[in-house]
């Protein structure tokens, strides 16, 4: 069996095409993510509803709604393997996530819309739901955030990560501005249970807050990930989201066989 070992913005993933195959998905996920520590596993499968159906898993084996930085990689392995044209359609438990190759290691895709927007969920933490069921997000301001900042930080990540008023569990996305276009963020993720160096829906999530609250007039903001830059785009009319983009890298690291 061939595995792709991808990367968004240093968000990796292990990728299979597993059209036609009977496997144990939650298995191969924690197998396969110790072979490189990667973030996650992700299996393309057939769909009746898109070009392909995205199974996506964490690298503990738990199952993802769906993943930001992993739809990208996905979208790029469905058009190298020939699942799909430049332009895609990506079944995930979230939604049909729509996604288009910019360049040969870059895409763009429209995430899911937010099914549930606390801005005031615990205090000044913020809670996004990205899809239905949604990927669960907590976002919150950390002035002046610096990557030197992250162990000091950990404790506090760690005790939102699994906050009860976060019933699902949350990816804690920690942001800072750098100008008024511009955000740092640092993620905690569930599932990984530890910082990761860039997070898709933790970047559109903090983007949606930004834009509810009034702060993102023009809708576009550029997210800076320790992995990399991410551009996110808000669209929306009286306070309501109705188109989320995520553009950033998809790439190929290596194949393996295993």
């Amino acid at each position: 069996m061939k595995v792709w070992y991808m990367n968004g913005a240093g968000n990796d993933f292990m990728v299979i095409d597993a059209r036609g195959k009977t496997l144990d998905f939650e298995a191969l996920a924690i197998k396969l993510c110790k072979m490189t520590g990667a973030d996650g596993f992700m299996a393309a499968d057939v769909s009746d509803k898109a070009d392909l159906r995205l199974h996506f898993y964490n690298a503990d084996g738990s199952r993802g709604e769906m993943c930001g930085n992993g739809s990208r990689c996905i979208c790029r392995f469905a058009y190298d393997k020939g699942m799909a044209g430049e332009r895609m359609t990506v079944q995930t438990d979230a939604g049909i996530i729509e996604g288009r190759r910019l360049a040969e290691d870059r895409y763009v895709v429209k995430l899911n819309n937010p099914s549930v927007v606390d801005l005031h969920r615990k205090g000044e933490v913020a809670y996004v739901e990205l899809g239905d069921p949604g990927v669960p997000h907590a976002v919150m301001e950390v002035k002046d955030l610096s990557w030197d900042m992250a162990e000091e930080l950990r404790d506090m990540a760690k005790d939102l990560r699994y906050d009860p008023a976060f019933p699902k569990g949350a990816n804690v996305n920690l942001y800072s501005w750098l100008d008024e276009k511009t955000v740092r963020v640092l993620t905690y993720e569930r599932g990984v249970e530890d910082y990761t160096l860039a997070c898709g829906t933790g970047s559109g999530s903090t983007a949606v807050t930004l834009w509810l609250k009034g702060l993102l007039p023009g809708g576009e903001l550029a997210a800076e990930n320790r992995g990399g830059l991410l551009k996110l785009k808000v669209e929306g009319v009286a306070g309501q989201v109705t188109g989320l983009y995520l553009e950033g890298p998809a790439e190929v690291e290596t194949i393996y066989e295993v």
